[in-house]
């Protein structure tokens, strides 16, 4: 099959230069390089972050070891695959895949921090030594991607990226723009209390919590965390700049994003006490200011109270600047937001459509190219608990979408933030009386659509790829790790025709754009470094559990093309290519200037 006549590339140059303001004289030679010419960008292919020596107590640096080759996996396929598949595939998109940023503002008095000095192991998710970095960390992960704006293996530019869920960590309004902006490429403020840092971190009293400037005296300075005396005054010193993703970028909800903690549901006391000026430090206080609005008693007197009280402060409350910037968002504000965004990379709205506005649905589907189709799924339960479902009436749309799909030819990608392992959820409200589908149906219910050919997912913070399969075929459920805990992960994930009736899904594993080993400087980039590091010392954990194994990591994805893809046209994939590198080219143009 050709490509573009002569007459029909100058053509769309023009029309593509136009549209982006760019000179057409100087658009047509960039489009006609060939896309191997633009590969080269550092991977974990080429490149890997690891466990280095002890510094002090158990307390460990982290240095680099050798890149990791991609692993050819038949688990779907199961069949030999062609060796000379290399020679003849061709890309049919390059996109990124981020789960799990977990922004922080590490100051606010709607952290509820102390919840972990009952037990560690059980709210590692309510504290981290790393989290004042967190906007750092997702800034260095978004310069990541800008880097790998072309593919390792084709060289393609990337053509969009998705973002699976837990995206505001505390559901803080400050949390939710900070996201937005920093994947739109804009500038954050991270002191969102002045420019002395105003957290348990700084807090002497709060002994439990790593405290960077004096660690000595809990478990933190037991286990042999540094002493970093500039830390904290170094995560608020300076704007946090971010390139802004290099392609379109589209949304899911995750449990965070919908729940405190992506656990509770969210009461006037926990409102309250987001926007006030007192912040606890105490497990005593926390769960009297943050937990007392659950009380089935609870009557509006006693909500009135509870918030004089909160703003009052007490023992265990250490008083902080308001913001009203930090207030929890309701549950549709989370669709609404991202309308307020920046056109380039877009879309207005990544996923979500005045139709999901004005009907509440958190569902969508969004074609990310001419040949593949995103379903976005909310397997969030809004009820109670960290785990999800998919309601009927959502369970129903994705059946007719995989339908359409079907009958439109289109290859489906499907986006949510549980996974298959986290998708048995069965909370439901008094009254309440839809059906919760949960993993087993929804496999099943891809498994009968071949056109279903991966379901992209995060919320265990960990890399691992799982195969589905039937008789006939199946599809794979690659879920990325997270941007809060090591390794501080993700990836950008490549669909190939093999033109011999078969696709390839190559998965490659991202660091953020920062060095192994933290300088001093306190620039963004070494705080990033530093959260690593840190996130890579988590004793409640297994840090390097959640790396994966390397058949979770830089892999080759066999399995059956679902229909004939010869329908595609090399014509229509150079078409476009053209679009995808012009958008590129406007991207990098903003971050020369």
């Amino acid at each position: 099959m050709g490509g573009l006549s002569r007459r029909e590339f100058l053509a769309r140059s023009a029309a593509l230069a136009a549209a982006a303001g760019l000179a057409p004289e100087l658009l047509a030679p960039e489009l006609a390089l060939p896309a191997f010419d633009r590969r080269g960008t550092v991977t974990t292919l080429d490149q890997t972050i690891l466990h280095g020596a002890v510094v002090q107590g158990r307390y460990r640096s982290l240095t680099t070891g050798p890149g990791e080759p991609y692993v050819v996996r038949f688990d779907v396929l199961r069949a030999a695959a062609d060796p000379a598949r290399a020679q003849r595939r061709r890309s049919l998109l390059y996109l990124g895949h981020l789960s799990d940023l977990h922004v922080i503002d590490a100051q606010s008095p709607g952290r509820i921090e102390p919840m972990i000095v009952q037990d560690h192991s059980a709210w590692a998710s309510a504290f981290h030594p790393q989290d004042p970095l967190s906007p750092h960390t997702t800034a260095a992960m978004v310069s990541a991607f800008s880097d790998a704006r072309y593919s390792p293996l084709t060289g393609v530019p990337m053509g969009a990226a998705v973002v699976t869920g837990d995206s505001a960590d505390m559901h803080s309004m400050l949390e939710l723009r900070w996201y937005i902006d920093l994947l739109d490429g804009l500038a954050i403020d991270p002191a969102t209390g002045g420019r002395e840092f105003q957290g348990v971190q700084a807090w002497p009293e709060a002994v439990w919590a790593y405290r960077p400037g004096d660690p000595a005296g809990g478990d933190f300075g037991d286990y042999g965390f540094p002493r970093l005396p500039t830390l904290l005054a170094d995560v608020i010193a300076a704007e946090v700049h971010s390139p802004g993703l290099p392609s379109p970028w589209y949304a899911v909800y995750g449990n965070h994003d919908v729940l405190l903690l992506g656990t509770f549901g969210l009461t006037p006391s926990l409102r309250s006490l987001a926007v006030g000026s007192q912040k606890s430090y105490s497990m005593a206080t926390t769960s009297l200011a943050a937990l007392n609005g659950y009380a089935a008693s609870g009557s509006a007197l006693q909500q009135v109270l509870d918030s004089v009280r909160l703003a009052l402060g007490g023992p265990g409350m250490r008083p902080v600047a308001a913001n009203p910037e930090r207030r929890l968002f309701e549950q549709r504000e989370f669709m609404s937001e991202h309308f307020r965004t920046e056109t380039s990379p877009g879309p207005v709205g990544h996923g979500f459509t005045q139709h999901n506005l004005d009907s509440g649905e958190t569902w969508w589907s969004a074609d990310l190219s001419p040949f593949v189709r995103a379903l976005g799924l909310d397997t969030c339960n809004a009820v109670a608990g960290p785990d999800g479902a998919v309601p009927d009436s959502q369970f129903q749309w994705l059946r007719a979408e995989l339908e359409r799909a079907t009958q439109e030819k289109k290859l489906v990608l499907v986006l949510s933030h549980h996974n298959s392992l986290t998708l048995e959820n069965a909370a439901v409200r008094p009254g309440h009386d839809e059906v919760l589908h949960h993993a087993e149906e929804v496999v099943d219910l891809l498994l009968q659509h071949p056109v279903a050919i991966a379901w992209l997912n995060g919320h265990t913070h960990l890399n691992q790829i799982l195969a589905h399969t039937s008789s006939t075929g199946g599809f794979w459920e690659i879920t990325t790790a997270s941007c809060i805990d090591f390794p501080q992960q993700q990836q950008v994930v490549e669909i190939v025709d093999n033109r011999d009736g078969t696709l390839s899904l190559f998965t490659t594993v991202l660091d953020h754009a920062s060095p192994a080993v933290p300088g001093t400087s306190g620039a963004s980039i070494d705080l990033a470094a530093r959260a690593r590091e840190l996130a890579a010392n988590d004793w409640a954990e297994n840090p390097s559990m959640r790396r994966g194994s390397p058949l979770d990591r830089n892999t080759e994805l066999l399995l059956r093309a679902p229909f004939d893809l010869a329908a595609i046209t090399d014509a229509a994939l150079e078409a476009q290519r053209m679009t995808e590198r012009t958008r590129i080219l406007v991207h990098e143009s903003r971050n020369a200037g």
